[in-house]
């Protein structure tokens, strides 16, 4: 049987476990599980950063050479989006901490928004490459959009490794985007029907964690990919 427990203001009661011997126990609980699943998450996408490093540092200027085949506009356009779905699933912790539900959820559909708003732009940065056959399967044409200059300075190995680490990195952030959509997608189900599972803003605050990882990892990705130095 749950206690309740009073944590930063008397409008946010939280309720303590009986696992647990306060509720500042318990919150730590909640940060050190999530943290623990995160550095997982970071140790993956460090490996794959890391052989994309390795393979730049070897064939530097064939992949500047290549990042010239990606789309900066639609980069910079979902920068700008998950840049904005942050700042507005800080509000949705924000609100779900003061109690304001009817905030919280409007926070969260607009985050929400902005993820699905992220993935229809990588669509179609997706589909243009399959178009001209740059996704590194058998179908996979050099030399690349007929330019002669670009086929000469880069091997054909060396494109497809390029494109492989593209898609790899860039598809499993994407991954974690559908993820984040379905696990805000039942939080704010849970809002709208004033869930007592959601009444301790630890849950949104830990999906929020999720969420800023999400973004924190294409914070590295675009400039790695789209702003390479010469």
């Amino acid at each position: 049987m749950a206690l309740e427990a009073t944590h930063g203001n008397q409008m946010n009661p939280q309720k303590v476990y009986e696992q647990f011997e306060d509720i500042d126990q318990q919150n730590e609980s909640y940060l050190v599980g999530m943290w623990s699943f995160l550095i997982t998450e970071i140790m993956f996408f460090g490996v794959l950063i890391f052989c994309y490093t390795l393979y730049r540092w070897q064939y530097q200027p064939s992949f500047y050479a290549m990042s010239k085949l990606l789309d900066m506009k639609m980069g910079t356009i979902n920068t700008i989006i998950l840049l904005t779905s942050s700042f507005t699933m800080v509000l949705a912790v924000h609100y779900a901490q003061i109690q304001r539900r009817a905030a919280q959820l409007y926070a969260l559909l607009f985050t929400i928004l902005c993820a699905f708003g992220f993935l229809i732009v990588k669509y179609f940065e997706y589909s243009h490459k399959f178009h001209v056959n740059l996704f590194p399967n058998p179908t996979f044409v050099w030399p690349a959009l007929d330019n002669p200059a670009l086929t000469a300075s880069v091997p054909e190995p060396v494109a497809k490794m390029f494109f492989s680490l593209y898609f790899a990195m860039t598809g499993l952030h994407g991954i974690h985007v559908v993820v984040g959509i379905l696990l805000l997608g039942a939080l704010s189900y849970l809002v709208w029907k004033k869930s007592t599972l959601v009444e301790d803003f630890m849950v949104t605050e830990m999906i929020g964690l999720y969420w800023h990882f999400v973004d924190l990892v294409w914070i590295f990705l675009f400039p790695l990919f789209y702003l390479m130095p010469k």
